[in-house]
């Protein structure tokens, strides 16, 4: 009876350690799974609603009610003029819509730069920034970079022709004018989703009223030519000019000193009806 008494008191104490050592862990699997949650709680990233397309929308649709969402965003890279609330959106009411200046992706969000104000058609004002001003420039397919421009590319404006007294021996000269300037439109088209090469016969820049000036008295005097700057580029082209001498390394002709004649002195005399002219020693 004993032995039977001692081996349950046995079998009880060796259930019970057992059971301790599961709740042990469980315990510590319980307060790691919680310490993961808190790090993940403390590298979790805060986000703020915001208002975005839910489908892509080109240049120049109207966006309207049925055409946005809302989605998280991260709250520290937050861009700068998104809509938070429908209020901001639709500020006039919804009858006075925004349009789209800029080609948008599904769930992106919308921010000023893409949009016009309400009620406000889709044009060219609506990308010009203050104090700035559009400039329509001629080009073919060389002086357009083949046709692939496209609005909001940078290019440099180079401008040749004939200037008296400049350059070479005709006055041909070709020079840098205007240095990155921003293109708001080609053709007709301000949409800067395009892809592929088109032939365009003006492109419109974003200049200063200053450069305005100089573009039109350019164009009316000599050629224009466009170069591509790339995007990434933060170079500043300084000044550059070429004629055809410097082109090809031809130095300028310097015309030998001529020299100076001999200086004679006479005087004259008559001899009866006869005027004679008699050499002398000059004298300074």
């Amino acid at each position: 009876m004993r032995a039977v008494f001692g081996l349950v008191l046995i079998v009880g104490m060796g259930l019970a350690g057992f059971a301790i050592y599961m709740v042990q862990g469980y315990f510590q699997e319980q307060n790691a799974n919680l310490s993961l949650q808190r790090a993940a709680l403390a590298q979790a990233v805060p986000t703020v609603d915001v208002y975005a397309v839910n489908r892509v929308m080109k240049h120049g649709e109207q966006i309207t009610a049925d055409d946005i969402v809302m989605i998280k965003y991260a709250e520290p890279f937050l861009p700068d003029g998104v809509f938070r609330t429908e209020e901001e959106l639709f500020s006039d009411g919804p009858e006075e819509l925004r349009v789209v200046t800029r080609q948008m992706e599904a769930n992106e969000p919308i921010m000023l730069a893409k949009v016009t104000a309400p009620g406000e058609v889709a044009g060219i004002a609506a990308l010009i920034q203050r104090g700035m001003r559009a400039f329509a420039i001629k080009v073919d397919v060389s002086s357009g970079v083949s046709g692939f421009l496209s609005p909001g590319d940078r290019v440099d404006v180079y401008w040749s022709g004939r200037v008296d007294g400049i350059g070479d021996g005709n006055g041909e000269v070709t020079q840098l004018i205007q240095a990155g300037i921003q293109l708001v439109a080609v053709d007709q088209t301000s949409e800067s989703g395009r892809t592929g090469a088109t032939i365009a016969r003006t492109v419109t820049v974003e200049v200063t009223p200053a450069q305005v000036a100089a573009l039109a008295q350019a164009q009316a005097t000599g050629s224009l030519s466009l170069s591509l700057v790339g995007r990434e580029d933060d170079t500043i082209a300084g000044a550059i000019e070429v004629d055809q001498a410097s082109l090809l390394g031809i130095a300028p002709r310097v015309e030998a000193p001529q020299a100076a004649e001999a200086q004679v002195c006479t005087i004259r005399t008559r001899r009866g009806a006869e005027v004679v002219e008699i050499p002398i020693p000059c004298t300074n």
